[in-house]
């Protein structure tokens, strides 16, 4: 979870980016190759992913760390003048090396705590992902601490905090076994942490609007900024509790274990094949899937163990196929042709993509829309991006509502299209929500319909659909539309007070051209708005596909 906090510096692309465009004299499209770069390294993570599989978690978290650094330390130094200006390629490189340590943070993050809690991976997994998109007004509230007027010291701080905290807490970042210590205790430490997490989000909140509308002191935002450490190192407490205490294992948790997942690595029977799923679907009883969740479990289990007596004994001919089916392991290449792994792909594709889009270019639409202080939609869009990413974990069937998070992506890129009074704050709540759902649904929907053990190449080739996203909503169309419309407006402006050859009218026009109102992103919101109801019907398709999948999962009352 610390990790995470200062893991998502993605985020604040859109802060930053405004002092990157008047610095370096980009215009929007520019400015939109930037953030495709950005969105490409903190979603290529094909390297952290084979190296998390190599090296030890610790080197992995430090390869990552060391990228943070070295690519936006660059790009303040670049900023600044502290450098010489490179081109727009050079830029991208850097931007995407920078961003590309995310990768390792949340793969780390995830292919550890994935295995250490494998029956609560959507929880875990919202509360993680959560964390990183929190992580946007948590190094927001930070910056105003620090009270700089020079705004490139925000990139200063991206490239330094979370290299340093990273560093600081490599080594405690590993699987421990953390569903071979199940303890009574388990229910309330998780209601804690949720407890926690909200009311994280809500001082945030709190804090981010009240610094906005009164003029606060820099000693009030000092006590804000210690009490919102005291925060997020509260949940410390549940692991100090623990080590204190000597509660007794749950006796229920050894019943689920068959024989050879007790044995220790090393000791299993070679010889015993493996019980796939399917087979043991087909000996289970149907009266089964109407017990009690607790007896269904039991049943199950003695049912797996009697087939892995029998399998070895010959009495069962375990089946051989072709490949896996929904809900066991599948590699990478089985999972790439099956129909249910692309419409989570694509549907990720237009959902996430089209958020991300909001996400790069808050900068730009909060300014076309009159409000000069972007930073707090920034931090107010970073506050849902954790809330969805957390609502979104506690869903008992992942798979089975991305659609409804589709909708809430569809109207809000609506209220940004018209610019209604007030439209940036519900359009924040709206695509916050949205697309921080989809970054705790799908990756457990992916383990849920494929597996774990292939679980790391599977969420890095899905984090694609973002970067691929951005390139067509956000360097296509949305900026080619916000340059033109920026054009248009400064050639009316200097046609109605200057001549159009005047040396003050030919000044201006050399400078990066600035779109305003609500025309500046309509046509390209409605768009994505589109593409977010297509992504609806396919998330639709994907639900009826499934749906045997998660009654076999859950049981069959809740599908």
């Amino acid at each position: 979870m610390w990790i995470q906090s200062c893991a998502g510096v993605g985020y604040l692309f859109g802060s930053i980016s405004p002092v990157i465009k008047r610095s370096l004299n980009y215009n929007q499209r520019q400015l939109a190759s930037l953030g495709v770069a950005k969105d490409l390294g903190d979603s290529v993570g094909f390297l952290a992913g084979s190296l998390s599989e190599i090296l030890p978690l610790w080197g992995a978290l430090l390869v990552g760390a060391l990228q943070n650094f070295v690519g936006y330390g660059w790009v303040w130094l670049v900023v600044t003048g502290r450098a010489p200006v490179l081109p727009l390629w050079a830029m991208c490189i850097l931007i995407f090396i920078g961003n590309n340590g995310e990768t390792y943070f949340n793969t780390v993050a995830l292919v550890s705590c994935v295995q250490n809690f494998p029956k609560s991976r959507g929880p875990v997994v919202g509360i993680l992902k959560g964390f990183a998109g929190l992580s946007g007004a948590i190094l927001t509230q930070i910056y105003t601490m620090i009270h700089s007027p020079d705004h490139a010291s925000l990139v200063f701080m991206v490239a330094v905090g979370p290299a340093m905290v990273v560093i600081a807490l490599m080594f405690i970042v590993r699987p421990v076994g953390g569903h071979r210590q199940i303890r009574p205790s388990d229910g309330t430490s998780s209601t804690f942490v949720y407890s926690v997490c909200l009311l994280l989000a809500a001082y945030l909140m709190g804090v981010m609007l009240l610094e906005d509308l009164v003029d606060v002191s820099h000693t009030v935002i000092i006590i804000f900024t210690v009490v919102l450490f005291i925060l997020i190192l509260l949940p410390i407490v549940i692991p100090i509790s623990l080590s204190f205490s000597h509660e007794p294992k749950d006796p229920a948790e050894e019943t689920l274990l068959p024989e050879p997942q007790k044995q220790e690595a090393g000791k299993s029977e070679p010889d015993v094949p493996e019980v796939i799923f399917s087979e043991l679907e087909d000996e289970k009883p149907k009266e089964v899937d109407l017990l009690p969740a607790s007896e269904r479990q039991k049943r199950i289990a003695q049912l797996q163990a009697k087939l892995f007596q029998a399998a070895a004994e010959g009495a069962v001919r375990v089946r051989r196929r072709r490949g896996p089916h929904r809900g066991e392991d599948f590699t990478l290449m089985q999972a790439l042709i099956k129909a249910d792994f692309w419409l989570i792909f694509v549907s990720l594709l237009l959902g996430s993509g089209s958020g991300l889009t909001v996400i790069d270019n808050l900068g730009q639409m909060s300014q076309s829309l009159g409000y000069d202080n972007t930073h707090i939609f920034v931090s107010m869009i970073s506050i849902w991006n954790f809330l969805g990413r957390v609502g979104g974990g506690t869903m008992l069937i992942q798979g089975q509502w991305q659609w409804l998070f589709h909708n809430l992506l569809a109207v809000g890129h609506v209220f940004f299209a018209f610019g209604w009074p007030g439209a940036m704050y519900i359009g924040t709540l709206l695509i916050g929500l949205g697309y921080g759902a989809h970054w705790a649904i799908v990756p457990a929907a992916a383990s849920e319909l494929f597996g774990l053990k292939k679980f790391g190449a599977l969420y890095n080739f899905l984090t694609l659909a973002n970067p691929a996203g951005s390139l067509v909503f956000s360097g296509l169309i949305a900026s080619s539309i916000y340059d033109r419309e920026a054009e248009r407006q400064a050639q009316e402006h200097h046609h109605h007070k200057w001549n159009a050859g005047s040396t003050f009218s030919r000044f201006h026009l050399d400078e990066p051209l600035k779109c305003e109102g609500a025309v500046c992103y309509f046509l390209s919101s409605m768009i994505m708005s589109g593409f977010c109801i297509i992504a609806f019907v396919l998330s639709m398709i994907l639900v009826h596909r499934t749906k045997i999948v998660y009654a076999n999962l859950y049981g069959k009352s809740h599908t």
